[in-house]
């Protein structure tokens, strides 16, 4: 294990890889992060120069419990998660790390002309960091539904909807773990998929939408 910095007064600690300890062993965690079983989960290449060190990962959602042509960028729904780690950013992020995340999934159009669905996904995140103990700061994010029609030689796809969802925040506490499972939490409600852990599913939210619910468009179940 290496020291760098003033010899003396060593400011990182560094792994024989010459990572920051700190960021080698939040790594190790989101690596073993218990993610959800509907997702095939990579590791991907991090982005460059946003952060002096970064991990990524993507993840696609499974068509069934066993999906032999899973891929990371599937059509029932996709998403990105990467941890930024710079010690120089601490005012400006309120710690060490910065977790980024993308995740985005197609509608079924009766949701996606929904006013209040973006309003809701933006809670699921919020939910789904909730139920985990995953504690945080300084959060923000978007969250975007798009419509479309078909037309000419695309007539035959019809009307479409979707959902997506880019968020960051800064993890407190040393589990990055729980951070990264609800990261998965977030891309398989959005891709409709039943709940977790108390989290209200997008099948709950239509429910709640129905005729004669008394629990209206905010209700999360």
């Amino acid at each position: 294990m290496g020291l760098s910095g003033n010899s003396s007064v060593p400011s990182v600690i560094t792994t024989d890889r010459g990572l920051p300890e700190a960021f080698a062993g939040a790594s190790e965690q989101l690596r073993r992060a218990r993610y959800r079983s509907e997702l095939l989960v990579r590791e991907i290449a991090a982005p460059e120069n946003i952060a002096p060190n970064a991990i990524a990962f993507a993840a696609g959602v499974r068509s069934g419990a066993v999906d032999a042509h899973a891929t990371i960028d599937s059509p029932d729904g996709a998403g990105r998660l990467v941890l930024l780690h710079d010690p120089d950013s601490v005012a400006e992020w309120g710690g060490e790390f910065r977790i980024v995340c993308y995740a985005q999934a197609p509608l079924e159009i009766e949701l996606g002309v929904d006013p209040f669905i973006v309003d809701v996904a933006w809670s699921w995140l919020i939910d789904a960091l909730a139920s985990r103990d995953a504690e945080y700061t300084a959060a923000s994010g978007t969250a975007t539904k798009t419509l479309s029609s078909g037309f000419g030689t695309l007539a035959s796809q019809g009307d479409g909807a979707q959902l997506e969802l880019r968020a960051s925040w800064t993890p407190l506490g040393e589990n990055l773990d729980d951070h990264a499972g609800a990261w998965s939490e977030l891309l398989c409600l959005l891709a409709g998929l039943p709940h977790h852990e108390g989290v209200a599913s997008l099948q709950a939210h239509a429910a709640n939408r129905r005729p004669g619910s008394d629990r209206g468009l905010r209700s999360r179940g």
